[in-house]
């Protein structure tokens, strides 16, 4: 018998809530219920060869829906001496409407034999394959499927990939110097295919019963709990998973290694564990405690519990993306997950903390609801991006996560500012361009229009919309329209749990809600009216605002750099506008519908601020003396706002610089406030606009001005920096700001810190590394010893010893910030062949290189030479690619570096990434750099001779 009969169960779309007898029943019976749809299949004549075909069939892009796939018996077995697979799957298809073809994904799988199942014997199917569609077709000539279920089997081999997607091999080093293989798995968006032929797209849920064999000196791990290990002839071992629940493909994992992992039980009765290379478990145990803590979290605030009965995570030595959630098996970077007390920073522990809480908030948002197309990724990653902002917050406070938000919606608005931005939610087909959804728009803007949401909302209101969004959705698919129905009405809805969703009485309490308790529950509030405005459309709006007397006009239009403004005329949002005023600190509101409109304040005002915190996705540009009166608060009391308030001001004025809002003068005095600032939001704010500014005189001939704009820089922040101690002490913000500022410091020559930065590593060195260094500032310190080729070989030669990624992370920033352009150019070439540096840490050096003002055309040179290799191993329109398409050009201010750009990406081929957007991204970038320096040098000129500080 099968395994499949052994193993399909239909409750499985409810969970794994059943015990282990109803499992053992429901076994038996489906057993009794395949054999009986076997023996319903008509019995035919296996007159087909089952040779491959290539055919003009009409093969699409999407797969037809006429057939969806309702259970899958996955058999894998990875060889790792030879580093290939082999794999059979048998899966059980609902036909919904009569077709002559079944068609489903594959790629790069070499299918030994199709067969369709039926009572008597396995009837051989003919197969026909499009490469160009990723997908294969299934037909016999005797057959036509009718309406009903059948059972396919699919025998199938590949080599395991290069690559860090699909089915791939990947390696690691031992202290010995001993290389030992793995193999793991990455399939979101579009590669579980490479690994067995499947229907891979997100709309097709299914279950998956998964057996990997495997040799007995590995272990494997998958989504679900291992049932039991058979041995098998020729002393193999035969791990049998439980059944999942009804998920889609691109959140099948498994995993074959020689890990170690330690575990622990959260208080839902959950087993989690870590799993890692086993010289490096003793740094598993801060994850650990961390995802304990983030998953009984999260089971609470959702009101769903967690329905799987383990989480694992596990760190891989070769891995591309941040970290991928898998139900029950969250993969992750090892600079992801393993945190030492003693070699790891402030940041690190912030970073790692974050990356979890991002990943579990996918077990509920992404994989138990699920977008039903790429084109609403949004959907899984605004809100997992969002939700490890809420939930760091909240469970670990001393991390102070909000002071770090802010940085994602700039950083969303720098890409949101161009013509070659998209909307949030925007139509994708094909797998290059749903890879390219994976940016910075479905990121950090959906998260940060959901953080707008939620306070327009209010927080108890939208907690109980997104309660009721994931309860109604469970296991299902959604698109953008079915989260603005739930979170609209929130109070009359009769579809609620009661209990919890309704507790503390605040849909009945009026008396509790705040002054946005209008918004929602106004009788012609349309959520969906409001929210199809932020992402149905791209941009975002720039806010001027007039003050005459009481009365405040109010205007919007889209904010887009460099383009003819009439362009912009049909876009129009509906703007929760948020506002302060000298009089009053309390936060009025105001919802902007139309493209202009008036406010009316009870008195007149000295200065108004809007958009409080930068809680909304808007900036604001003030009028007629409006940013005057601003300046003058700062520079008498900075403190009368928020940190938060200070640091989008910085940023607003800067990006209205760009569009010829306002004079870059004035943008500049009012930087003049910051030698009083301490906070890290505005600092690095300030520094984030000012940097760039410099960054592009030094790819010219500008050496006089580069260097009076970074006098006057350090002279800006010389007493905050003067005031920084060398050591680990103080918040979490106030310990990443001092390794901020240091380096910049030292960067920039600053005496007294290279002084103590090269004192430091000279006894670092001399101890043979053993010294321990703040490891707040051992970044600072590493820099500084990178500058000579002694120090720059010393640090290499640590970076191949150290089993903390954590320092093998400051050792590259370091080396790659060295002045020796000859050592960087050897370095990045090692990168790619991938035996010093892993490769997957190419593209961040790549882009670290293309800022290093000694060693910047080593980088764009590096891209161009080896462009096929780097899309061949990190592919086409991947987030690795587009981060070094923007990063390696977007500091070039000149018009023969924008030819030069335009005419090598001009050159490719259509599917080498001549459209990609990030291209476009690149190109828009240089242009807008080329406008700003012809408009802007003369102006920075005078204001430079004419401030000193």
């Amino acid at each position: 018998m099968s395994a499949f009969s052994l193993r399909f169960r239909e409750k499985a779309v409810d969970g794994p809530s059943v015990s282990l007898l109803e499992k053992q029943d429901n076994r038996i019976m489906l057993q009794f219920s395949f054999l009986l749809l076997l023996s319903l299949v008509p019995p035919l004549e296996a007159n087909d060869n089952g040779n491959t075909t290539f055919t003009s069939l009409p093969f699409k892009m999407r797969l037809p829906d006429s057939v969806r796939p309702l259970h899958y018996d996955l058999l894998i077995h990875p060889n790792l001496t030879f580093l290939n697979f082999t794999g059979s799957v048998q899966i059980q298809l609902e036909v919904r409407q009569e077709t002559k073809h079944i068609f489903l994904n594959s790629k790069n799988l070499h299918i030994s034999r199709a067969l369709l199942l039926g009572s008597r014997h396995p009837h051989l199917l003919q197969l026909q394959e499009s490469e160009h569609f990723e997908q294969i077709a299934l037909s016999s000539e005797s057959l036509t499927f009718t309406r009903g279920l059948y059972v396919i089997q699919l025998d199938f081999s590949a080599n395991l990939s290069d690559t860090f997607h699909g089915f791939y091999k990947g390696t690691y080093t031992t202290r010995n110097g001993e290389v030992r293989a793995l193999a793991s798995t990455q399939f979101e968006p579009t590669h579980a295919r490479a690994a067995f032929p499947c229907f891979d797209e997100p709309g097709f849920k299914a279950n998956f019963s998964i057996r990997v064999r495997r040799e007995p000196r590995h272990i494997s791990i998958s989504n679900m709990p291992k049932l039991k290990t058979v041995e098998l002839a020729g002393g193999l071992l035969e791990d049998h998973y439980d059944v999942t629940v009804k998920m889609s493909t691109y959140l099948v994992a498994f995993i074959v290694c020689d890990f170690l992992s330690i575990s622990k039980r959260s208080q839902h009765g959950v087993e989690i564990s870590v799993y890692t290379v086993p010289e490096k478990i003793s740094q598993a145990e801060y994850a650990l405690n961390t995802a304990v803590t983030l998953l009984d979290f999260y089971d609470d605030y959702f009101d769903i519990p967690y329905p799987l009965p383990k989480q694992d995570l596990a760190a891989i030595p070769d891995f591309q993306s941040g970290a991928m959630e898998n139900w029950g098996l969250t993969t992750y970077r090892e600079s992801g997950l393993l945190f030492d007390p003693e070699w790891s920073s402030t940041s690190d522990k912030l970073g790692i903390t974050k990356v979890i809480a991002h990943e579990l908030a996918h077990q509920w948002f992404g994989n138990l609801v699920t977008m039903q197309w790429w084109n609403d990724l949004w959907l899984n990653e605004g809100f997992a991006k969002f939700m490890e902002f809420v939930s760091v917050n909240i469970t670990y406070p001393e991390l102070q996560v909000n002071d770090y938000f802010l940085e994602k919606c700039f950083t969303a608005m720098g890409v949101d500012s161009l013509s070659s931005s998209h909307p949030i939610s925007t139509p994708v087909e094909n797998p290059a361009q749903i890879r390219e959804m994976f940016d910075d728009v479905s990121y950090q803007k959906g998260a940060c229009v959901l953080n707008m949401l939620r306070d327009f909302l209010t927080p108890e209101a939208f907690k109980m919309g997104i309660i009721r969004y994931l309860k109604n959705h469970s296991y299902q698919n959604t698109v953008n329209a079915d989260l603005w129905y739930s979170l609209t009405n929130i109070c009359q809805s009769n579809d609620l749990d009661s209990g919890r969703l309704k507790a503390d009485g605040f849909c009945s309490d009026s008396k509790s809600r705040t002054s946005a308790s209008k918004w929602y529950m106004d009788d012609d509030l349309n959520v969906k009216a409001i929210m199809d405005t932020w992402t149905l459309q791209e941009g975002f709006p720039i806010i001027s605002v007039e003050v005459k007397g009481r009365e405040v006009y109010l205007k919007q239009e889209r904010y887009l750099k460099g383009a003819d403004p009439a362009k912009n005329s049909s876009f129009l949002w509906q703007v929760p506008l948020t506002y302060i005023t000298s009089s009053s600190s309390s936060v009025q509101r105001f919802l902007l519908k139309n493209r202009k409109d008036v406010l009316y304040l009870p008195a007149e005002v000295e200065w108004i601020k809007f958009n409080v915190d930068m809680r909304g996705y808007y900036i604001v540009h003030y009028e007629t003396g409006g940013w005057d009166a601003l300046i003058r608060q700062l520079r008498q009391n900075h403190t009368v706002l928020s940190g938060n308030d200070r640091a989008s001001l910085i940023h607003n004025i800067f990006q209205l610089v760009s569009i010829g809002k306002v004079p870059l003068d004035k943008a500049l005095s009012l930087s003049l406030y910051l030698r009083y600032e301490t906070e890290i939001m505005p600092v690095t704010q300030g520094f984030g606009e000012l940097v760039p500014l410099y960054k592009l005189m030094e790819k010219r001939d500008m050496a006089t001005l580069e260097h009076q704009l970074k006098s006057y820089l350090m002279n800006l922040f010389q007493r905050l920096i003067n005031a920084q101690r060398w050591s680990d002490e103080g918040s979490v913000s106030e310990r990443i700001l001092r390794n901020y500022l240091l380096l910049f410091a030292c960067v920039r020559r600053y005496g007294p810190c290279v002084q103590t930065a090269q004192e430091l590593f000279q006894k670092w060195k001399e101890s043979d590394g053993k010294m321990r260094l703040p490891a707040d500032v051992r970044l600072v310190v590493y820099t500084e010893g990178a500058r000579t080729e002694e120090g720059w070989d010393f640090l290499l030669e640590k970076y191949r010893q150290t089993l903390y990624p954590s320092e093998k992370s400051q050792i590259k920033a370091a080396l790659s910030y060295s002045p020796l352009a000859d050592k960087l150019k050897w370095l990045i070439e090692r990168g790619l062949e991938g035996d010093i540096l892993k490769t997957h840490e190419l593209p961040s050096l790549v882009i670290s290189v293309s800022k290093n003002p000694q060693a910047y055309k080593l980088a764009w040179d590096f891209l161009r030479t080896n462009w096929q290799k780097l899309v061949q191993k990190f592919d086409l329109g991947s987030s690795s690619i587009s981060r070094m398409v923007v990063g390696v050009t977007n500091q070039y201010s000149t018009r023969e570096k924008l030819v030069e750009v335009q005419s090598f990406f001009s050159s490719l081929e259509q599917g080498m990434g001549a459209g990609l957007r990030s291209v476009q991204q690149a190109v828009e970038n240089i242009e807008e750099n080329i406008r700003w320096m012809d408009k802007n040098v003369p102006l920075l000129t005078h204001w430079l001779n004419s401030h000193s500080i």
